[in-house]
């Protein structure tokens, strides 16, 4: 595992961007050899994106031949509604970036039929070669995507109960009403996450200081699901520094010193 620390948030939001767009341009994707991208939602992305968009827009890496994952979407949500993770991915990143329409791929909150459409969603993956890059953010329980404390470390895509804490933390975004945030949404499991090439979590602030603790320095367990991060082959965390506030020093300093390369 590889855990790049900066300054600020701002400063993870910076070297993110860059690395995704490191990445795209290195792959020399095209039409018929596209490069597989998972993305989050959320607020701690939102630096990454505005970065990717400018870089874009100033011709310095294209989504045309990328095809794109997201990790999860409300169940009940239509695409329209402004909580929607259709409506934050096409408002915050894909309006304003050259990606094709039929390459970006969302889960369906609206969907009669849960099972069939996560069996899609994995075979979708799939058909495409899997994921070269996924890039979540990590909640202050330790979960990726929707995957909360005691989910399995091998699960694939699938329904799930969100708990009080994570409907508590997302009602910021329903206007502080914890009525409205829905309570069941669709998403990725841990095992789809791991098969990517790939895995890039973001972390900032000082509230997910014990989520990087106890899955950079604790034991691997379904009760900090990022954990699981600690046995993929290319696995990067990058946080700023109120984020490794519960890390040892000896741990910190470990990694400022091997990390010193750009990338």
């Amino acid at each position: 595992m590889r855990v790049i620390i900066k300054e600020d948030a701002s400063m993870v939001s910076e070297w993110a961007a860059e690395y995704v767009a490191f990445r795209i341009n290195e792959f020399h994707p095209t039409a018929k050899k596209p490069f597989v991208l998972g993305l989050p939602t959320g607020s701690t992305p939102l630096g990454m994106y505005a970065h990717l968009i400018k870089m874009c827009q100033k011709g310095r890496v294209s989504f045309e031949n990328v095809i794109t994952f997201n990790m999860d979407e409300y169940i009940g949500l239509a695409p329209s509604h402004p909580q929607s993770y259709h409506y934050f991915m096409w408002q915050n990143f894909f309006k304003d970036i050259d990606i094709k329409p039929q390459n970006v791929h969302i889960l369906n909150g609206l969907t009669k039929n849960y099972a069939k459409e996560c069996a899609d969603y994995e075979r979708a993956i799939a058909a495409v070669g899997g994921v070269h890059l996924f890039i979540g953010g990590v909640g202050e329980d330790g979960h990726i995507a929707f995957n909360e404390p005691f989910s399995s470390l091998s699960s694939r895509t699938r329904i799930k109960t969100l708990t009080e804490s994570t409907i508590k933390a997302n009602a910021r975004f329903f206007d502080g009403d914890i009525s409205q945030v829905p309570t069941q949404a669709l998403t990725v499991g841990i095992g789809t996450i791991m098969d990517a090439r790939e895995v890039m979590i973001l972390a900032t602030g000082a509230s997910k200081a014990q989520a990087l603790k106890h899955s950079i320095e604790g034991s691997i367990s379904h009760m900090w699901t990022l954990s699981a991060l600690q046995q993929h082959p290319h696995g990067i965390i990058v946080c700023d520094k109120s984020a490794t506030g519960a890390l040892e020093q000896a741990t910190t300093a470990y990694f400022m010193e091997v990390e010193k390369q750009k990338f």
